[in-house]
């Protein structure tokens, strides 16, 4: 179960929980008020009165509000993270592999908690500790991709890390275009349409020592 899935049914102080499901609990009260308010607008009442627990009981897990949102912050990156190596890992077929690395951040942008605005939309990215999330779970994302470049093409780091950045920016930038248009293209068919863009870029890099594209 999610953090946020925990708060679905707010409950009633007094509630005793494990500490673990009480900090689950905690963040998915916290994603709820933050990606509803942003950062700025949102105060630990609201968090605590979200989770139904008293702010003592808020402070006791999350010394501030920024703490919450770091948390937030770094579980919902690594998650990001995890699903591009997947969608890498899920294949060997390179064409499919650009598909389904479009996919993930699709399918990230998408997810119904919103979490993908506190990465990607934050109202904090003057705060130095979330500045380095963001720069992170990007490169991350980058770093991932390009193993792949570097390995099936023999280009050197600095120009698949180009290249690894170009698709990953492209991913992100088009997917919540598409999260905030009217939707009237399909996620599939959107999907589809920028795994074809993408791979007439890629497809030009032969692969290493064989006349065939990658």
């Amino acid at each position: 179960m999610t953090a946020i899935e925990q708060t679905d049914a707010v409950r009633p102080r007094g509630t005793r929980l494990p500490r673990r499901a009480r900090r689950n609990q905690l963040l998915g009260a916290a994603q709820e008020v933050f990606v509803a308010q942003g950062y700025h607008a949102a105060a630990m009442d609201d968090i605590a009165e979200r989770a139904g627990v008293s702010k003592p009981v808020l402070y006791q897990h999350f010394p501030g509000k920024l703490d919450l949102y770091l948390a937030l912050l770094d579980q919902h990156c690594e998650a990001l993270i995890q699903s591009v190596r997947h969608a890498l890992a899920s294949t060997t077929d390179n064409k499919q592999r650009v598909r389904a690395t479009m996919d993930a951040y699709f399918a990230y942008v998408e997810d119904d908690g919103g979490a993908f605005r506190l990465v990607f939309e934050s109202d904090l990215t003057n705060e130095p500790a979330v500045r380095e999330r963001v720069d992170k779970v990007t490169n991350d994302c980058a770093e991932a991709i390009c193993d792949v470049i570097a390995e099936d093409t023999g280009l050197s780091r600095a120009e698949s890390m180009l290249l690894a950045s170009g698709l990953g920016g492209l991913a992100q930038v088009v997917a919540r275009s598409w999260l905030h248009s009217d939707r009237s293209v399909p996620r599939d068919q959107a999907v589809q349409l920028l795994t074809s863009l993408a791979w007439r870029g890629i497809a030009g890099f032969p692969l290493h020592g064989n006349e065939q594209h990658p």
